[in-house]
């Protein structure tokens, strides 16, 4: 368990990298101390030699005490350019290394520590250094090499169980610091993550940020944030899910009575007078297109809209139907519509869908005149590339408001006129989305608005924009 957390990592870690530290403090240390023994060695026997040089007599077992006080074997010391051995003693074996103290550097000692404590053996070596207060150009001593490395050894397990008191306080306080400042912190976003998810639609739950952590109090600033917009998210979507359904009978209803009326209006086709015979188609198709439309809503809140029926149609004729749909509905506003369609332009649509595509961004334009009181001009043109079909709609109105700007083809959202909905302009790219292709917003302004249709030639890119 302590592995698997993060206060028992931090523990472990901080643990790790102080002894790490220790270590690297260790090295030094224990190679100062061989230098400062074998220095205490240089001056004991340079203090025993000054009992010969004060009188140059002494009997064997003085000289043999004062060599053992120094622990030394004898004692060599220039002077006036002259070697002399002060004091001396039977060696027992041939000297094994010789170390000169007198100007080493720190790779040297640490080197010659380190293979002093990993060698066992008890050795005969040789020091040289300088004698204290300058009483001569060198001093030099023989000596055995077990007692230091015994004495280092000691001093080495020292510092070792020193360091590993120090790292165990070390790593419990900042134990309880990581506990006390992040850990906790952090399980009190995870509780609140949890709460959250058991009742998403629940205020009362979204955090409330309290960290005295710069970075902990932007997480929970941050995640504050996504639960409210996810809580209204939710909201809204509750709120289309119960619309869906009421529109959904509302159609299955409205459905009902348009195919009586159909029934009517194809009767009306039969009669004789003029003025019906010319209305009575445009009648007849309009029924027709609102008892597919019902169908399709119903077919939409099944969450079952089916793919677009690709067919190939000429492009002039469908425009000319929906506008002249449109102008019949302006009435006696002064809204004039122009048409530059080739009339051999045929493309690959579903005919239905792209009536409703256009005929939406038509009416959208015409209510926009329509609303601002002046006249005004709605022109449909199209032209092909060698990759596109493209149809811009373009009208003379004031221009889109912000607020439609700032959500387009958003529903219940980006509405272009007092009222709306912006339910026209979000089914109208997902059908042109359905056939592969892009509903955009060219220009706005108080000169005017465009859009244009950009629908695919090939069937390949259909397939990749439905991947």
């Amino acid at each position: 368990m302590a592995v698997n957390s993060l206060s028992g990592r931090f523990l472990i870690l901080t643990a790790v990298f102080v002894m790490f530290a220790e270590v690297m403090i260790f090295v030094p240390s224990v190679a100062r101390f061989r230098e400062d023994y074998l220095q205490l060695r240089l001056e004991k026997a340079q203090i025993a030699s000054l009992a010969l040089l004060a009188n140059d007599m002494i009997d064997a077992g003085l000289e043999r005490e004062l060599l053992e006080n120094a622990g030394v074997y004898n004692v060599v010391l220039r002077r006036d350019e002259a070697r002399q051995l002060i004091l001396s003693s039977e060696i027992p074996a041939p000297v094994a290394a010789t170390f000169d103290l007198r100007d080493p550097t720190g790779i040297e000692l640490i080197r010659d520590a380190m293979l002093r404590l990993l060698h066992s053996g008890n050795d005969v070596i040789r020091v040289i250094g300088d004698p204290v207060r300058e009483a001569g150009q060198l001093i030099e001593v023989t000596m055995d090499s077990a007692p230091m490395r015994a004495e280092m050894v000691d001093y080495g397990l020292r510092i070792l169980a020193l360091s590993a008191v120090i790292s165990a306080v070390t790593a419990l306080l900042l134990f309880l610091a990581v506990r006390g400042f992040i850990v906790r912190p952090i399980k009190r976003v995870v509780a609140a993550m949890t709460s959250y998810a058991e009742a998403p639609e629940d205020a009362r739950r979204i955090i409330v940020p309290t960290a005295g952590v710069k970075e902990l109090r932007d997480a929970e600033v941050a995640l504050a944030e996504l639960q409210t917009h996810l809580s209204g998210a939710l909201r809204q979507k509750d709120r289309l899910a119960q619309l869906g359904g009421a529109v959904a009978k509302i159609s299955h209803d409205l459905r009902n009575i348009l195919t009586t009326a159909q029934l009517f209006g194809d009767r009306l086709e039969r009669s004789e007078d003029p003025m019906v015979k010319r209305a009575a188609p445009k009648l007849v198709s309009s029924i027709s297109r609102a008892v597919n439309l019902c169908e399709s809503t119903l077919a939409f809140g099944k969450a079952e809209e089916p793919p677009p029926a690709l067919d190939r149609l000429m492009l002039a004729d469908l425009v000319a139907d929906v506008v002249e749909a449109e102008r019949l509905a302006c009435g006696d506003h002064d809204v004039s519509f122009s048409e530059d369609v080739p009339a051999t332009l045929s493309i690959r649509a579903d005919p239905e869908q792209l009536y409703r595509v256009i005929g939406n961004l038509l009416r959208n334009a015409r209510q926009a005149i329509v609303a601002s009181g002046e006249a005004g001009e709605i022109a449909v043109q199209a032209e092909e590339t060698d990759r596109d079909w493209i149809v811009r709609i373009r009208d003379t109105g004031p221009g889109l408001p912000a607020k439609a700007r700032d959500h387009l083809f958003q529903p219940f959202q980006g509405g272009t006129r007092k009222g709306g909905f912006g339910l026209g302009l979000a089914i109208a790219q997902e059908l042109i989305r359905g056939h592969g292709g892009r509903l955009m917003l060219e220009t706005t302004g108080p000169e005017g608005t465009t859009f244009t249709i950009h629908l695919p030639k090939v069937v390949v890119e259909l397939d990749a924009a439905a991947e």
